[in-house]
């Protein structure tokens, strides 16, 4: 495939930060090139067939004849809607409608995401975190949690992993930057750059990455990994056991994706249990204080007839 075949959202991943787990992006990119190299165009169903990622249309709600919202957050995450799985708009909206209807007692993410770009993702993640307390909100690594995914669902009060699937973490940063020079060159390509702005085409492929460039790309992986770090050490915080920016770096699985008992152990998750187990035991807890409330209730109007007579 010459360089001028090579599409164009496959670029854009060499642009900015990305919060994704790396096995993904690297079938990705081999997928659309040999693809590419066998002349064939790709669709949404195909990629993700190919990939085993997740198709972004809605699974059927596991919780929804018991007041439970199950919110889901399926493939790619990007910040507005796509083919390759689900935007943060789309996951904020359908949080903030679990959040403000009264029908539902509480919230479970069903993820499972390989991660993807930054955008919108702290935000989201913060939207989540804000919400504790108004419902208990639970997050389940339903096959996969990794980086920006891991990132949305630790701001829940808990974060459950299944004990077959592939698990939760990733917590990491990258960017990626292609050198083109020496396939350009073999091709007998020659870019004539007109620009203007000193750095409007820093980074680019069809040069090689230069000191400066590769200084602020690395600075601009460092701020977006600081974000992360310190966002989980928050969310991921106890009463009794608190967690520092420095923790997340230096444990959290640095960087891979563990499964099972090693992510609870590694505290990047609180339990071992499954999607419908997990909307059950919310329900069973939420029907319990339900009846707490009318039981006390009970007694105090009781004690107030009790009293008038």
């Amino acid at each position: 495939m010459s360089l001028s075949q090579l599409p164009r959202f496959v670029r854009a991943l060499t642009c900015e930060p990305l919060a994704v787990e790396r096995g993904f992006l690297d079938a990705f990119v081999g997928l659309v090139r040999r693809r590419g190299l066998e002349g064939l165009s790709l669709t949404g169903p195909e990629i993700h067939a190919e990939l085993g990622v997740a198709m972004p249309a809605k699974r059927p709600a596991a919780g929804a004849d018991r007041n439970i919202a199950v919110v889901p957050i399926y493939g790619a995450i990007s910040n507005h809607a796509h083919s390759m799985g689900a935007s943060t708009d789309q996951i904020g909206a359908a949080f903030d409608n679990a959040v403000l209807d009264p029908r539902v007692d509480g919230i479970v993410l069903d993820v499972d995401s390989p991660g993807g770009t930054i955008g919108g993702v702290p935000e989201l993640a913060e939207k989540v975190f804000a919400a504790r307390g108004t419902k208990p909100i639970v997050a389940v690594a339903n096959g996969l949690m990794a980086s920006a995914a891991y990132w949305i669902g630790a701001a829940a009060d808990s974060v459950v992993v299944t004990r077959s699937g592939e698990g939760a973490g990733s917590v990491g940063v990258y960017l990626l930057h292609e050198d083109w020079t020496k396939a350009m060159e073999d091709e007998g390509v020659k870019v004539t750059e007109i620009a203007a702005g000193k750095f409007k085409t820093e980074g680019a492929p069809w040069k090689a990455l230069d000191a400066d460039a590769e200084a602020y790309l690395r600075a601009r992986v460092e701020e977006a990994y600081g974000w992360f770090t310190k966002d989980v050490a928050r969310f991921r915080a106890k009463a009794n056991l608190p967690v520092t920016s420095a923790q997340v770096r230096d444990g959290y699985g640095e960087g891979r994706v563990l499964n099972g008992k090693a992510a609870v152990n590694a505290r990047l998750a609180d339990r071992v249990g499954s999607l419908e187990e997990t909307v059950a035991r919310m329900a069973e807890k939420v029907a319990s204080r339900r009846r707490s409330r009318v039981a006390t209730d009970v007694e105090f109007r009781q004690r107030v007839r009790n009293r008038s007579t």
